[in-house]
């Protein structure tokens, strides 16, 4: 079993994706952590406490990401006009998740949090590696 771990994780992909949840890791904690704070200091709603939280976990995401899991020598300004589209597009997966809560009298933040999160975790590492990184591939 070990021997077969080793082989699936010697895959650059693979590699890439536990680095890329390494670094959204430390994303969510900043995403968190500023959505949080907003929801209990700010009067926005509560989508735009995820959003905003969201962007700031977005940046750093972004950084390192460039820096340590795509080792990304392109224009960064092309390079993170792209990023920053894709995150656009997990944003308005963020968002329909919060108005599908919404819809169904569904008011709990953190769980509701969590599922838009999740699910833009799986957009942006797609559209990421395939789209704003393809070129390390």
């Amino acid at each position: 079993m070990a021997a077969s771990i080793a082989s699936v994780t010697r895959r650059r992909g693979v590699r890439q994706f536990i680095k890329f949840g390494i670094v959204g890791c430390s994303g969510l904690a900043v995403n968190f952590v500023v959505a949080h704070l907003l929801e209990t200091t700010a009067s926005f709603s509560g989508f735009t406490d995820f959003a905003l939280g969201f962007l700031a976990g977005g940046a750093s995401n972004y950084v390192l990401n460039r820096i340590w899991t795509f080792r990304s020598q392109r224009n960064p300004i092309v390079e993170g006009l792209q990023f920053l589209a894709v995150s656009g597009v997990a944003l308005i997966l963020g968002r329909a998740i919060f108005a599908l809560a919404a819809y169904e009298g569904y008011r709990h933040f953190t769980t509701t949090w969590l599922a838009a999160t999740l699910a833009g975790t799986a957009v942006n590492f797609f559209l990421n590696k395939y789209w704003t990184f393809k070129h390390t591939a």
